[in-house]
C-alpha cells in the first residue's frame, strides 16, 4: 500500500506540475501588450519617394514623374519638347534600371496630312523618345516603336488644342 501510495502521490505531483506550467505560460500570453494596428506603422504603405525613378511602386504614383506617360509634340514635329523631357529621363531611368521592364513607344499624329505622311510622322516620333531612352542606356529590346498616325485620335474636334493632343507618343509598359 506504501508504495501504491507514493505513486499517487508522486502522479498528483506531476499532473500538478503540468497543470501549474501551462497556466504559466498562459498567463504570459494574456498579459501581452496589444498592439492597435491603426497606430503602427504600414510597412507596404511607406512613403515613395516620387523622385526614385526606380522604384516600380512611382509607375502608379500620381506625385512621381513616372505616372505621366503621354509626350505632346509641336505641329508637324518630332523633337521632344523642353517641358516633357524630365518625364522621358524619368521612363528612361526606370526602364534601364529594371532589366525585366519593356515599353511600347505609340506614335500618334493629328489628322492634317495624309495617312501616309502621318504614320511616318508618328513613326518619326516614337523613334525621338526611343533615341533619348537609347542615350540613357535602355536595351533596344526593352523598346518597341510603333506609329499609328491619325487612326487613334483622343479628340475628334477641328481645332488646335484637339490636335494638339492628338500630337502624341503613349509610354505603355508591356512589362514592369
Amino acid at each position: 500500500m506504501n508504495s501504491i501510495t507514493k505513486s499517487l502521490l508522486a502522479l498528483m505531483l506531476v499532473t500538478g506540475l503540468t497543470a501549474c506550467k501551462k497556466d504559466e505560460i498562459k498567463d504570459d500570453i494574456d498579459s501581452a501588450p496589444i498592439v492597435d494596428s491603426s497606430t503602427a506603422p504600414d510597412v507596404t504603405t511607406a512613403a515613395v519617394d516620387p523622385r526614385n525613378h526606380t522604384d516600380v511602386r512611382n509607375l502608379d504614383n500620381p506625385e512621381s514623374l513616372l505616372s505621366k506617360r503621354v509626350i505632346y509634340f509641336d505641329y508637324d514635329q518630332s523633337t521632344v519638347r523642353a517641358e516633357f523631357r524630365p518625364v522621358v529621363q524619368a521612363h528612361a531611368a526606370f526602364v534601364a534600371a529594371n532589366s525585366s521592364a519593356s515599353v511600347t513607344l505609340e506614335g500618334h499624329a493629328d489628322e492634317r496630312g495624309s495617312r501616309e505622311y502621318n504614320l511616318a510622322l508618328g513613326e518619326r516620333r516614337g523613334n525621338s523618345v526611343s533615341g533619348l531612352f537609347s542615350a540613357q542606356g535602355v536595351r533596344g529590346s526593352q523598346m518597341n516603336v510603333v506609329s499609328y498616325g491619325e487612326e487613334r485620335p483622343i479628340c475628334r474636334e477641328t481645332s488646335d488644342s484637339c490636335w494638339g493632343s492628338n500630337r502624341r507618343v503613349e509610354i505603355v509598359y508591356t512589362a514592369r
